[in-house]
């Protein structure tokens, strides 16, 4: 029984993440994870060259 019930909080985690993604892809967010999201313009975690 406690399995079952680890099985379904791990579920409903990795459901809320999934829904979280779809949700900010469909704003148009490039970059999820960057606290600059809306203002980079898509080029988060890239390396500039000087």
């Amino acid at each position: 029984m406690e399995n079952i019930i680890i099985i379904a909080v791990v579920a409903a985690i990795v459901i809320a993440i999934c829904y979280y993604l779809y949700k900010e892809k469909k704003k148009g967010t490039t970059c999820i994870g960057c606290p600059y999201a809306k203002k980079c313009g898509g080029k988060c975690g890239e390396i500039t060259k000087k």
